[in-house]
């Protein structure tokens, strides 16, 4: 290990974090991100890594895809903050891009603002208080996002969160439906639950609860800050039922792998209060120039090159070939599920799961868990993969999961 190296951790053990640099010590993570480009990360020493992570969703494109950079150094050299006060063209550019009924946007910078967002519009809108959320979603770290995601270890240490909050099992409307009343301000749901474990519902199961939120005033948020723009296989997780929400949270691949942005997207219903006191919610930083540019220039890039296809059919090898593994190793995986680029292998026993990322690893290709869920190891790469690189990846992953299954048969 290089003096650089050594150097740099022990900046994180000083300033940072000294339990986060001994868990990426423990786990073989003893490298620093050098340059990236594709689906390729090279640390500082020369060292390529396959990434399979995908920065949690947020590499939809890959790393550093080339349009996206020329857009943002475009605006670098122009106008790379906004001024508020005067009008901004790459934001007005991207607002236009919405799907469906979903007409108006507001721009933040990350994905739990967007989803805090969706929960102050959702109260402005309905004058509603209450809110109904799934068990074991996960919509972020701030106070109302977190008092949304259905996971106690997080939520625990914070408490008292926001009150009006009740959690129902994902996946079945009956539940949602018995859940919402008079003062329900809104439904908010992932089309797919990404940290609790990769977690697809039953088909038409949005769409039942859109009916159930329209007969009884309230409004759907979708959470698509990690399934949107490409991750399954459609634009957004939603078009698998055909449902437009009131309210979408969007994040993480809407950059384009090159700048931070999230957004609140909703109906002109759901944008009422603001459109009649439109600084109610506002960022300094939310709607930047260069942010807003790469937006523009990522579904550019994912409209011209056929990249929701390319999702669909890498995903879909991916996906059989991980579930060919599973058939030949049930002692070490339970179960493979998903929609395109966005996968969960289920464990059999917890422990396996550090054990497997780590073996991982050390073939320098990065997968992780998934925060809610420590069984299921979440595969979720850049929708452009090719299928040699998919080849190599399954290749690894099946002499991980042999390694694995000698372990567990040995205790």
């Amino acid at each position: 290990m290089s003096n650089y190296v050594e150097e740099t951790i022990g900046k994180y053990e000083k300033y940072i974090n000294p339990a986060q640099a001994k868990l990426f010590r423990f786990m073989g993570l003893a490298s620093i991100e050098g340059h990236a480009e594709g689906w390729t990360i090279t640390d500082s020493e020369g060292q390529e890594f396959i990434d399979c992570l995908g920065g949690y969703g947020m590499f939809a494109l890959g790393h550093r895809h080339p349009k996206v950079v020329e857009a943002v150094e475009k605006e670098l050299h122009a106008m790379p903050m906004c001024g508020k006060v005067l009008f901004n063209r790459p934001m007005a550019d991207l607002a236009e891009i919405t799907p469906g009924e979903l007409q108006y946007s507001f721009f933040v910078n990350s994905g739990t603002e967007s989803v805090e967002g969706c929960l102050k519009v959702a109260r402005l809108a309905t004058k509603r208080k209450k809110f109904v959320a799934a068990k074991n979603a996960f919509h972020g770290k701030t106070f109302g996002s977190l008092t949304a995601t259905g996971r106690d270890m997080y939520r625990e240490p914070f408490k008292p969160l926001l009150d009006g909050f009740t959690h129902v099992e994902y996946g079945n409307a009956a539940a949602v439906d018995a859940a919402v009343d008079e003062d329900t301000a809104a439904v908010i749901l992932e089309p797919v639950q990404g940290e609790g474990g990769i977690i697809v519902p039953p088909a038409g199961y949005l769409r039942e609860v859109k009916e159930i939120c329209e007969k009884k005033g309230a409004l759907l948020i979708a959470d698509e800050v990690q399934t949107g723009i490409g991750r399954t296989g459609e634009w957004f997780g939603v078009n698998h039922d055909g449902v437009t929400p009131d309210l979408m949270a969007c994040a993480k691949a809407l950059g384009g792998g090159v700048m931070p942005i999230g957004a609140i997207i909703g109906t002109p219903r759901a944008w009422a209060g603001l459109i009649e006191a439109p600084f109610l919610h506002t960022s300094t930083f939310g709607g930047n120039q260069l942010a807003c540019a790469a937006g523009v220039a990522a579904i550019k890039a994912i409209k011209e090159e056929d990249m929701l296809r390319r999702g669909r059919e890498a995903g879909a090898y991916l996906k059989a070939g991980l579930e060919a593994i599973a058939a030949e190793y049930p002692s070490v995986i339970k179960e493979v599920r998903g929609r395109g680029m966005m996968i969960g292998i289920e464990l059999t026993k917890e422990g396996a799961g550090g054990m497997l990322m780590s073996l991982m690893i050390n073939q320098h290709i990065i997968v992780a868990y998934t925060l809610n869920n420590p069984k299921v190891i979440r595969m979720e790469p850049p929708l452009i993969m090719p299928k040699e690189v998919i080849d190599h990846v399954l290749e690894a992953f099946r002499g991980a999961v042999k390694e694995t299954a000698d372990v567990i048969e040995d205790l």
